[in-house]
């Protein structure tokens, strides 16, 4: 079934903390996670289709805050299907874990799907903000009785300076040799961020991608953002956004 598709720009998600920092969109369609925890937006941006990359890691000895802050989502979305009709999919798209453990309701969520979802026909979707919680909803067929597919997207990461380099390229390797724009974005919720100017180690990792990526591009040499604690840099300018 061919769903509805929502030009995202026209909803709250541009704020959200995934997309707040990146250069502005005329236009932002979600397309699903093709690449495994990898999420992949279609995006206009200057009259220019582009391509979206994000994936959003966090480090393995944090993974508490994950792992709590999907308990709760979990339980919301539990609760939700067993007060709907029909079968959805709820693909979370964003959430700040260092905020949800202290405001997050998921009586609250609950009643945000259960209240989202008799709004939606089979075909269609839509998208649920909660507190920071962004999320694409749709509803896959009707049915007298409710089901919830729900799908996250975090990759944890050891502490090692080549990760964020076989991170990266792995990603871009899906994309070489592209006719359009393409733009990756990784979104680190740790408290203490993957990426380190200092490392030297980690700094002779990325200059070699760079290098590297320079050599593959045929006209649009890709974007590659940094989003952590510590702000927001675009990868092979250098360029500090916040």
């Amino acid at each position: 079934m061919a769903f509805q598709t929502i030009n995202l720009v026209t909803t709250q998600f541009p704020t959200s903390t995934l997309f707040h920092y990146l250069p502005r969109f005329e236009e932002i369609y979600y397309e699903g996670n093709p690449l495994g925890k990898v999420q992949l937006f279609r995006a206009v941006r200057e009259g220019q289709t582009c391509k979206l990359l994000a994936v959003t890691i966090i480090r393995k000895d944090e993974d508490f805050l994950w792992d709590s802050t999907k308990d709760l989502l979990d339980r919301s979305v539990k609760d939700a299907a067993a007060m709907i009709r029909g079968i959805y999919a709820f693909d979370l798209l964003t959430f700040n874990v260092h905020q949800e453990t202290e405001s997050f309701s998921p009586r609250e969520l609950t009643q945000v799907l259960v209240n989202s979802s008799l709004r939606l026909k089979a075909g269609e979707q839509m998208l649920i903000k909660y507190s920071s919680v962004y999320g694409m909803f749709q509803k896959l067929v009707d049915e007298s009785w409710g089901k919830i597919v729900f799908k996250t997207a975090v990759e944890l990461f050891n502490d090692k300076p080549n990760f964020l380099f076989a991170l990266v390229s792995k990603i871009l390797k899906t994309v070489e040799f592209s006719r359009e724009p393409v733009m990756v974005l990784v979104n680190d919720l740790s408290t203490f961020p993957l990426h380190d100017p200092r490392n030297e180690k980690q700094k002779a990792f990325l200059d070699e991608l760079i290098t590297a990526q320079a050599n593959c591009s045929i006209e649009f040499p890709p974007e590659v953002y940094i989003q952590d604690q510590n702000g927001v840099r675009e990868l092979f300018s250098g360029t500090i956004v916040t």
